[in-house]
């Protein structure tokens, strides 16, 4: 008896998530936030597939987020079987296939489980059900997708035709007449009715063998591509980074456009579950249990005479209050505040393209800045000043480095750290501070087992985040 194919989750997370503004942003995209409980949306779905017959997950991301990954997976006690860096965004198609030819080198028999890293399903027990009762269909050679019986006639949705309504409700995986794409109200209300059809999940399962030859058949300029950058890829640390040039040749296109669409294996097993893409805060408000009034409120919020409306505050020291509002979103960070009514929700990346296109920096810059080691935000800004409090995780350092225009000064408030200046090394504890002259080389360590907190106040000319000459970096930024 050959021995059963293990299934590679590959968690997709490199999208941006600019509906869900201004919590989630480009600096720091919704599947890395706690949007629902104390878990980010990438770490549930890392735990939806776990267990046996499954695999370390397979990460696909952005540079910008591969710390963050790696310290998100480590959360959770997880590590991954790798994590590949695209060099831009490309859409799903290259991503899924870089995938598929890095397992064909490491495990040709694998299954893969592609896996969006911000969609919400509540049941792990039920989805997990779902993937082996479709799993010998895919080994059998068949592209399995899976599909959500549809609760309304949703337009922000694919949609996938069945043979029949009784299809929607099976345990097995059922033939797929076709893909459609997001239709308008009157089609959608049409395909409900009809009871035929399911949402298009993003979720699917198939060999590494088969899904590779669909691309070489359907997809061969694709293929040669991010074969290439596959090929010619770096390690950096323990990450993979593909290589540049060929992967920004490969075309950006969904992997519903470069294959599915085009293949006669194909099949959908219905999941049996609740699922949601939590694509605007209306479906942020629908699974965060609701009130009897509608309504649903975060900690710092106090709402009067409130009804179906979404309050939520997402600094500690930053009150809202709601009165007698109907049908509406607010939502307040410390550096921007969003309110609209419920049923404008789809328009709020519409919003963060105009302001993009002001130039405010808040369309995708974060007041907490996420760094390897640790994170900071500016507290105060003038012209020739600026106050930031820092916070370095333990054992972590921040690189060896001068600044051509700043000086510094460093107060710790928590914690130990380990400060170079110069050829001087020292323990400053709390309450202690440092100075470091302007052009002075200097690191910051965390030598301790708790986080080290400091204040700094930079003075000179200019205070941007590019006047930073890096000579030695424990996590390989150029």
């Amino acid at each position: 008896m050959s021995r059963a194919s293990t299934i590679y989750p590959v968690i997709m997370c490199g999208g941006a998530g600019t509906r869900l503004w201004p919590l989630s942003r480009k600096a720091l995209p919704k599947q890395f936030v706690n949007l629902l409980g104390s878990e980010s949306l990438f770490q549930r779905a890392v735990s939806l597939a776990t267990g046996d017959g499954f695999a370390a997950p397979l990460i696909v991301t952005g540079d910008p987020f591969r710390f963050i990954a790696t310290e998100q997976l480590a959360a959770v006690e997880q590590s991954a079987s790798a994590i590949l860096i695209e060099p831009e965004g490309r859409n799903t198609a290259p991503a899924v296939l870089a995938a598929a030819i890095w397992l064909q080198r490491h495990d040709p028999d694998a299954i893969m489980l592609v896996l969006p890293s911000d969609h919400l399903i509540p049941d792990g027990d039920a989805f997990r059900s779902a993937v082996q009762s479709a799993r010998p269909q895919a080994e059998a050679g068949d592209m399995v997708t899976f599909g959500v019986c549809p609760t309304r006639p949703e337009t922000g949705y694919g949609y996938l035709e069945l043979l029949s309504a009784e299809a929607r409700d099976a345990a097995t995986p059922q033939p797929l007449l076709r893909f459609v794409e997001k239709p308008d109200r009157a089609r959608a209300e049409a395909m409900l009715a009809s009871g035929n059809y399911l949402w298009n999940a993003g979720i699917f399962l198939f060999s590494v063998e088969v899904v590779i030859a669909a691309f070489k058949t359907h997809a061969p300029h694709l293929f040669e591509d991010v074969s290439q950058a596959v090929d010619t890829a770096l390690p950096d640390l323990s990450f993979l980074r593909l290589a540049s040039e060929p992967w920004l040749q490969a075309e950006s296109i969904s992997i519903d456009f470069a294959i599915m669409e085009k293949a006669q294996n194909l099949a959908v097993m219905p999941l049996a579950t609740a699922w949601s893409d939590l694509g605007d805060w209306e479906s942020v408000r629908q699974k965060s249990g609701p009130d009897g009034e509608g309504n649903v409120c975060s900690d710092q919020v106090l709402a009067i005479d409130c009804v179906g409306s979404l309050l939520r505050s997402e600094a500690e020291d930053l009150q809202l209050v709601g009165i007698g509002l109907t049908n509406m979103i607010a939502v307040a960070m410390r550096d921007a505040v969003l309110v609209a009514p419920r049923s404008e929700s789809q328009r709020v990346g519409e919003a963060v393209r105009a302001l993009k296109a002001q130039g405010v920096a808040q369309a995708e810059s974060l007041p907490r800045d996420q760094r390897p080691w640790g994170w900071f935000e500016s507290l105060a800004v003038g012209d020739r000043f600026q106050v930031k409090r820092i916070v370095v995780r333990p054992g972590a350092a921040l690189s060896l480095q001068s600044h051509n225009h700043r000086a510094e000064h460093w107060i710790v408030v928590a914690g130990t750290a380990k400060v170079t200046i110069g050829g001087e090394v020292k323990l400053v504890t709390e309450n202690q501070s440092v100075y470091v002259p302007l052009g002075e080389v200097h690191r910051l360590e965390n030598p301790g087992k708790l986080p080290v907190e400091l204040i700094e106040v930079q003075t000179g000319s200019y205070l941007g985040e590019d006047d930073i000459i890096r000579y030695a970096d424990n996590y390989a930024r150029n």
